[in-house]
């Protein structure tokens, strides 16, 4: 016997630890092969619809596929970003055909829903297959079983397939643009910001917007900075503007906003050298650079290695103005006038500020809003003299009187330069 003879506590130890890493070695290897590829047809073409909707519906309606990407940063692997109900989506299925061969390949799926859901019954999901070795599938389709008929099953093309060359050096990711957004004005100000700063692609997961903000977001996609993802989610889940679940039957918090800035990473992770993760009324200001590129390459000096990092958010409340840079010509325009708006709430006692992100994506498995859940490398803190987030909206501290705020000019630094851009967008757009 493997555990006979000595009767000592130290040799009843050590069998027993090698008894379990057997079992657990052997467990892991069934689960392992229980993932590997399987061919189930062979001679066959590859058929199916292929589906170009942002967000596709399985038949069992608890399943909402958004797109696939190939990651071969660990091993070669079909990670598809899509949306699942936590509880009652237990299996799924990759089918890939291989051309030209014709061979249908069927992998068991990982389903790993991510853990910043909320309390929500939906919530974002990594459905990861191994792909088949002697293939590159285009295509993938995703089933709840690894038998049924191919023809009826969408097909979703795999991105990311081939290595790019950076086209750009920042793109900013604004994860859902809803409530028949308005904010004209400050919309346009935080972009032509963003320009300044550095940014060639702003990517906006569109679920609806204003008749005026329809025509400022078409200036900008012909422009060529701006890229709209229709984000149609609430025809899917009941949807709630709030991050928190309330108890209210709705299934998904936010929009789906975590799943879209995930989808946004994956989406440029081939094309750009940094992505930015925050929202149109956000703008990360650096203190000691004159733009994000040369923060960037100074942050990244001072900490090799590092892919996350991580932005300190403060409010310029709204509510709280100045009478300098009251540019009539912007007082018919929908929205706030940043310029305005230059005193910020002090820190919280015992309230930490949430932050938000510039990230290396290729270095990104998962993230959250405030934070990344899984990722190669470290994050930083950013410190507060470098960079901090201007986010001007609603107050959150709305009792404090203005001789508490905290007067802060750093937006003035550009203010030339953003009056004659935002000037230029308003006359070939609205005014």
């Amino acid at each position: 016997m493997l555990c006979g003879g000595k009767k000592s506590y130290l040799a009843a130890a050590v069998c027993v630890i090698t008894l379990t890493s057997m079992v657990t070695l052997s467990y892991l290897q069934l689960q392992r092969l229980s993932h590997l590829p399987k061919i189930i047809q062979e001679g066959s073409r590859c058929r199916g619809k292929i589906t170009n909707s942002t967000i596709t519906a399985l038949k069992d309606n608890r399943t909402f596929i958004i797109s696939p990407y190939f990651d071969d940063r660990e091993s070669k692997v079909t990670r598809v970003i899509g949306i699942v109900h936590h509880e009652e989506v237990k299996q799924l299925y990759c089918w890939f055909c291989c051309q030209p061969d014709g061979k249908m390949y069927v992998s068991k799926a990982k389903i790993d829903v991510h853990s910043d859901r909320f309390g929500f019954p939906y919530g974002a999901a990594d459905i990861v297959c191994l792909e088949p070795k002697n293939c590159e599938p285009t295509h993938v389709s995703i089933h709840q079983s690894p038998h049924g008929n191919t023809d009826q099953l969408p097909r979703f093309e795999i991105k990311n397939r081939k290595a790019e060359t950076f086209s750009v050096d920042f793109t900013v990711c604004i994860s859902a643009m809803f409530g028949n957004y308005n904010n004209v004005l400050q919309f346009i100000q935080s972009m032509e910001m963003y320009k300044i700063l550095g940014v060639q692609k702003v990517v906006i997961y569109k679920n609806n917007c204003s008749h005026l903000m329809e025509k400022v977001l078409k200036f900008y996609m012909e422009e060529g900075t701006v890229e709209i993802i229709p984000w149609p989610i609430n025809s899917h889940l009941k949807v709630s503007s709030k991050w928190h679940f309330m108890q209210d039957g709705t299934h998904i918090g936010y929009y789906g906003q975590i799943t879209a800035l995930n989808d946004c990473i994956y989406r440029n992770m081939q094309r750009s050298k940094f992505v930015v993760l925050i929202d149109a009324d956000e703008i990360i200001l650096p203190l000691k650079h004159p733009d994000w590129m040369a923060m960037m390459s100074s942050l990244q000096e001072q900490n090799p290695g590092t892919g996350i990092f991580l932005f300190e958010n403060h409010i310029f409340p709204e509510t709280t103005s100045t009478h300098v840079f009251n540019i009539s010509s912007w007082n018919t325009v929908p929205g706030v006038n940043i310029l305005q708006h230059v005193h910020r709430e002090p820190d919280r006692k015992d309230v930490i500020n949430p932050r938000k992100m510039i990230i290396d994506p290729r270095k990104v498995i998962q993230t959250s809003v405030h934070s990344v859940l899984h990722a190669y490398g470290n994050s930083v803190n950013v410190p507060m003299d470098v960079a901090l987030i201007y986010h001007c909206r609603v107050p959150l501290q709305g009792n404090l009187p203005r001789e508490s705020l905290i007067r802060d000019t750093t937006l003035w630094r550009y203010n030339l330069s953003l009056i004659m851009n935002v000037n230029k967008v308003l006359y070939q757009t609205i005014l």
